[in-house]
């Protein structure tokens, strides 16, 4: 066994690497970290600042969008307001206008009525001066008959007879009153 552990003593540990390994394996390793350093992280740092350019562009467009809609929403909200009130400006001035419409009818309707009651209480006085003229001759030509009938003599002459008349109905007329 010693004979063994010798010859492992003399010649080189395969598990320790030689110096000019470990010399060169550190000269290429940094040799790869500036390599990385100069063409792969600028191109990480590069693509890292766009995605938080676009992440920052993204919240600032969502903020400007939401401004906007809060604008619009603000804007929409006062013309929704406006149309209110001009919708109830001229429900208020309909009112207005069909209240003297109204006005207006019930005037006309009463002028009607007037002028329909003014020409029957004319048309009823034309009608009542008639039978007034007509009953006047009527009981003229009854009184003048009568009275012929009671004197004994023709009372014809109509001169005579209208001035009888008259004279009878004034009388009656004022006894009336």
């Amino acid at each position: 066994m010693s004979e063994s552990l010798m010859a492992a003593a003399g010649e080189p540990n395969p598990l320790v690497p030689h110096t000019v390994e470990i010399v060169l394996g550190a000269v290429v390793f940094l040799l790869l970290v500036a390599a990385i350093a100069k063409f792969v992280v600028p191109r990480f740092e590069k693509a890292y600042a766009e995605r938080t350019a676009a992440i920052e562009g993204g919240i600032a467009e969502a903020e400007q969008a939401q401004t906007e809609a809060k604008a619009a929403l603000e804007q929409y909200t006062a013309q929704l307001a406006d149309a209110r009130h001009e919708a109830a400006a001229i429900r208020e001035e309909a009112k207005e206008q069909g209240a003297q419409i109204i006005a207006e009818m019930r005037a006309q309707a009463q002028a009607e009525a007037d002028r329909i009651t003014s020409s029957a209480h004319a048309q009823i006085e034309a009608e009542r001066a008639q039978v007034v003229a007509q009953l006047k001759s009527e009981v003229g030509a009854l009184a003048t008959e009568l009275a012929g009938r009671i004197v004994g003599e023709s009372l014809a002459d109509d001169d005579r007879q209208k001035r009888t008349v008259a004279r009878f109905i004034d009388e009656l007329e004022g006894s009336a009153n």
